[in-house]
């Protein structure tokens, strides 16, 4: 037991602030030690120099904590339905049973299966947590939260390795491909990471290659409009989308963008075209980024449940994916998804949509997302 007060020590970073405190002192006296001795004439002019650097190292500690802190409550807020779901039916069982026995564990599955976890992943949820509790010596169903937590956690993080990590990297022409089906969240989702690169001072151009789907092309231009980022569109509606990627990475070149997202068509049910589609896309990308694109994100949207990751199988026979964008999750009572992405097609989800508006999409934080998702069963 205590994995949930680790989680909160790591989330927090508590631990970390009280043995950063004790080094900032201890480094402080014996700077202050030092100048006493050997620096009497200049200890006035330096200390004034050590009081600035001092207030500039805590002032970025501030802005990070406040950021960290920001994240926390997004994460919080954007997955208490879900959340909220979840732990209600937990508690629901834990009245229901005096001890933890078969009939309680037969009702914690069916709660797993309501959460959109599938079949396989209960049995393997459920088998890990029968183990911990017998280890434990836990007997009190009231008393199975944290267990529940850190088996969640343990399913997501030993399912092969974990990289959560976006490819951008500094001094180079960054090229993100987002594909998914019309509906999914495509659109505010460029917008959306358009504007969190926008807000770091990156340069950012969008190329509308959804050229076919009626209104595609118009609804980015307003959303480049709305984020004040620039935007290639086709020539004439209907063009190929090729010559638009053509366009876009020749513009991103010339003029020293830092990040080009280029959007594409949805069309999964024609899946042959949509291949040689984004076959082409890609071959003219690396005939002038050889390494790119360095990020094919597939939007899913976690409402859908199931039917995503069946989506994500059939997006994955298409093309290369290297992470998952998982919109509308504060809009969902089933985080299952999330897990089932993972266990099926062994893709991370990077980015999660937590809420509507445009600060809303934020990287995906496994530890926070535990931490969110299972908070009403650890109080």
């Amino acid at each position: 037991m205590g994995f949930w007060n680790k989680l909160k020590d790591k989330i927090f970073n508590i631990n970390i602030e009280k043995k950063d405190k004790l080094k900032s002192e201890a480094k402080a006296e014996k700077e202050n030690k030092v100048f006493s001795k050997k620096l009497k004439k200049t200890i006035t002019k330096k200390t004034d120099k050590i009081t600035i650097k001092t207030d500039k190292k805590i002032s970025k500690e501030k802005t990070k904590r406040r950021i960290k802190e920001n994240k926390i409550n997004k994460y919080v807020a954007g997955l208490d339905k879900s959340g909220s779901s979840f732990s209600e039916r937990i508690k629901v069982i834990q009245s229901r049973h005096n001890t933890i026995d078969d009939d309680f564990f037969e009702d914690l599955e069916d709660v797993l299966i309501m959460s959109d976890i599938s079949m396989n992943l209960v049995e393997d949820i459920v088998d890990s947590i029968k183990v911990e509790v017998k280890k434990e010596n836990v007997t009190d169903p009231k008393l199975i939260g944290e267990i529940i937590s850190e088996m969640l956690f343990n399913l997501y993080a030993n399912r092969n390795i974990v990289d959560t990590t976006i490819n951008y990297k500094e001094n180079r022409l960054n090229i993100f491909m987002m594909v998914g089906v019309n509906g999914a969240g495509k659109t505010t989702s460029i917008a959306k990471i358009s504007n969190n690169y926008k807000k770091e001072g990156k340069k950012v151009l969008i190329a509308a290659g959804d050229t076919f789907r009626a209104g595609a092309v118009e609804q980015l231009e307003v959303w480049s409009e709305r984020v004040g980022v620039d935007i290639v569109k086709p020539s004439i509606e209907g063009a190929d989308p090729s010559s638009v990627v053509f366009d876009a990475v020749k513009k991103a070149k010339n003029e020293k963008y830092d990040l080009l997202i280029i959007d594409t068509a949805g069309r999964l049910q024609n899946k042959v075209n949509l291949m040689n589609e984004l076959a082409k896309m890609s071959k003219i990308i690396k005939r002038e980024v050889p390494d790119g694109p360095h990020e094919v994100f597939l939007v899913l949207d976690s409402t859908t449940g199931q039917n995503g990751v069946s989506q994500a199988e059939k997006f994955k026979e298409v093309t290369p994916i290297t992470g998952i964008v998982l919109t509308k999750m504060d809009g969902t009572s089933k985080g299952g998804i999330v897990f089932n992405i993972k266990d099926k097609l062994d893709l991370d989800v990077k980015l999660i949509g937590l809420g509507e508006t445009i600060e809303d999409l934020q990287e995906f934080d496994l530890e926070i997302f535990i931490y969110g998702f299972t908070k009403g069963l650890n109080g």
